[in-house]
């Protein structure tokens, strides 16, 4: 942990914001063994307060920020695609620093007021629940639809809390017999992976492993949709002709907005507190980057002193 790096200096139409809390996803993990070449501070989810600005809705709130800062300019933006723009700049992961420090900065457009009610440990989970929620505005998912989870870390909570806030009833695919059964006490139906059987109409691959897509490949029916949440450093040879063979529909995934996760968070409809498996401070980030490596833990936080 450096105290010697630089204070990031707002550019125009930009604020500067101390984070309050901020969360490690697998992404974050991915990045130390060289996912992107990301140099410079990490971390993408986050909680903060406004204290230098020249949008005066902004000053002194407190807020979270979408992660894309897009030109404005391109044919994606004006799209309203900014978090496909190819000259965007991504916190904590290309060309922007991120969360895991004091301070950052982010586009005024970017920064999102968050209800007073709303604690910071809950509104944290704000980037990853609304990449959860993405899904929907990608694939139409009927009630009825068999759906599979694959992998019972972060992301496949969230994302299964997700589906259970909007009525669906997916199964979540695991390897860790207390997390299957801590996810069970918040009613998300969990089985051990190998006990999964081919067959499910959707397959969402939340493994953050290379062998991923072999597995949801094998348990997707013909003419099933794949959902990949998946980004891993390393690579694999994958054989694709299952795709074509059994025509399945593959979609990546990525960022979501934030405003409905914000909508779900606020309302109570999901409540992220059992995934928290610890809170450090923040001058102890290397102790909570390990920590957050374990596989026996969902969600780790840094805290500001």
């Amino acid at each position: 942990m450096r105290d010697d790096y630089p204070m990031p200096v707002p550019a125009a139409a930009e604020s500067l914001v101390r984070v309050r809390m901020a969360g490690i996803c697998g992404t974050d993990l991915e990045m130390l063994q060289g996912y992107m070449g990301f140099s410079g501070v990490p971390g993408h989810e986050f909680v903060g307060e406004v204290v230098s600005t020249a949008n005066r809705a902004l000053a002194g709130r407190r807020v979270v920020g979408e992660i894309n800062a897009a030109c404005g300019a391109c044919a994606s933006c004006a799209a309203d695609l900014g978090r496909h723009c190819p000259k965007r700049t991504v916190l904590g992961i290309l060309g922007r620093d991120g969360a895991f420090a004091e301070y950052l900065c982010l586009p005024d457009a970017n920064l999102i007021p968050i209800d007073d009610r709303l604690q910071d440990e809950a509104a944290v989970f704000t980037e990853p629940l609304a990449a959860a929620f993405e899904i929907f505005e990608q694939i139409r998912i009927a009630d009825a639809d068999r759906i599979a989870i694959l992998e019972d870390g972060r992301l496949g909570a969230i994302t299964a809390a997700a589906m259970k806030s909007r009525g669906l009833s997916p199964i979540l695919g695991g390897r860790h017999e207390d997390k299957l059964r801590r996810l069970g006490e918040m009613g998300i139906a969990g089985l051990p992976e190998s006990r999964l059987e081919p067959g499910f109409d959707v397959v969402v691959d939340c493994t953050g492993s290379a062998a991923g897509l072999s597995r949801a490949l094998e348990l997707v029916r013909p003419r099933g949709k794949l959902v990949l949440k998946t980004t891993v450093a390393g690579s694999a040879g994958i054989n694709l002709a299952p795709i074509v063979i059994n025509e399945i529909e593959v979609i990546g995934s990525r960022c979501g907005r934030f405003r409905t996760a914000l909508d779900a968070l606020a309302s109570g409809a999901i409540d992220p507190a059992p995934l928290i498996s610890g809170i450090f401070p923040l001058d102890e980030a290397p102790a909570a980057l390990a920590r957050a490596c374990e596989t026996s833990v969902f969600k780790i936080l840094l805290k500001a002193s």
